[in-house]
């Protein structure tokens, strides 16, 4: 009883650690560049900068909310990846703004916001110069950027690194749609090395207010978000599988028949020692392994000589041999090949050991009980 309470309580704790990491992650994944979050990979410390710039910073949780933040006055639309929006909505959204920076952009939005522009890779991690026209790069100095783009035809581009840039901008006179990896720049942990929170504030501080969007799994205009297995899965899945469990039944009834009634036997089974005995020795002969099979003779002799010569059962083997070649007289090394040492190569070696051991025990037998010798 008290081990089942133990295993109990172990996997209480198992499930209770396991709920926790889990609630961990999902709780880290929810405060990636929020500005209410004073967490490393929060943007608390971003947003305090603006607001002691003079900008308002509106933070909103849901489209409704943020297109009507964006109704009516100049303003910057601060827009993570919104994976849960649909191309129209995104779209929306960005139109509905003055100046869009998009901090964690996608291949989907860098279609949708900068044609022409796609992901391309990622940067070593050292800071590199702006090396572009753009004014706001140049004040902000040097950064290291994270994820590389590369530009659409009538998009520039910033801090050239290798075959990518780590800044996009597209700039048509009174709009302006930035792309930069915020998560590697503009999060706390990351906001006082080199220029990330100058360049955060020349992105976003153009106009009085900053609109920032944080996207979540509920706020979506997306219609059959959860399909079905069947939905999912091709067409031709569900005939395969019936074929498959067909199949299946079909094998299983093939191979499991039985031809004819059961037989009923008397048990225990008696087995007559010689069937033993040559059985094994079939099984010896097809293994083609001599010397496993003169073991087993020399177990059998060393047991019947150390009886015959009052050793017990727990006598070496070595005191055996010294024991039957005292009493008969043999040469010591000549019972110790018999016994221990000669190995039998073929099958005619095996053969003349047995007979040598044969010969051995008759020897101990007549030298210890004279009166009882066949000889």
């Amino acid at each position: 009883m008290a081990a089942w309470i133990v295993i109990g309580i172990a996997l209480l704790v198992v499930g209770g650690i396991g709920g926790a990491i889990s609630a961990a992650n999902q709780w880290a994944a929810r405060d990636a560049l929020d500005p209410a979050s004073a967490g490393p990979q929060g943007t608390r410390a971003l947003a305090e900068v603006l607001r002691s710039h003079g900008v308002d910073v509106e933070v909103t949780r849901n489209r409704a909310d943020a297109l009507a933040a964006l109704d009516g006055s100049a303003a910057t639309l601060v827009l993570p990846d919104a994976p849960a929006l649909s191309d129209d909505a995104v779209s929306q959204l960005a139109d509905a703004a003055d100046d869009v920076v998009l901090i964690q952009p996608r291949s989907r939005t860098l279609d949708l916001l900068l044609p022409g522009s796609a992901a391309a890779g990622f940067a070593a991690g050292d800071a590199v110069a702006p090396a572009c026209e753009s004014a706001e790069a140049d004040r902000a100095g040097a950064v290291a950027p994270g994820a590389l783009y590369t530009p659409g035809s009538a998009t520039a581009a910033c801090y050239p690194v290798e075959e990518g840039f780590g800044l996009l901008v597209h700039d048509t006179g009174d709009r302006r749609v930035w792309a930069v990896d915020g998560s590697v720049l503009f999060t706390n942990e990351h906001l006082a090395a080199d220029g990330n929170a100058a360049l955060a504030a020349n992105l976003m501080g153009r106009h009085p207010l900053v609109v920032w969007y944080v996207p979540s799994a509920g706020d979506t205009d997306l219609s059959d978000t959860d399909p079905s297995l069947g939905e999912l899965t091709p067409p031709w899945a569900s005939p395969v599988i019936v074929l498959l469990l067909v199949a299946g039944v079909a094998a299983a009834i093939w191979r499991g028949r039985r031809f004819g009634p059961l037989v009923a036997e008397r048990l225990p089974v008696t087995v007559r020692a010689s069937e033993t005995t040559e059985g094994r020795a079939r099984l010896y002969a097809r293994a083609r392994d001599p010397l496993h099979a003169a073991d087993r003779l020399r177990i059998g002799a060393l047991r019947r000589l150390s009886a015959l010569l009052g050793l017990g059962a727990h006598a070496e083997a070595g005191e055996v041999a010294d024991a039957a070649a005292g009493r008969t007289g043999w040469d010591r090394a000549t019972v110790r090949g018999i016994l221990l040492d000669d190995i039998p190569r073929s099958d005619a070696d095996l053969v003349a050991l047995s007979t040598r051991l044969r010969d051995l025990e008759e020897a101990v037998h007549t030298a210890v009980r004279p009166e009882r010798s066949t000889r």
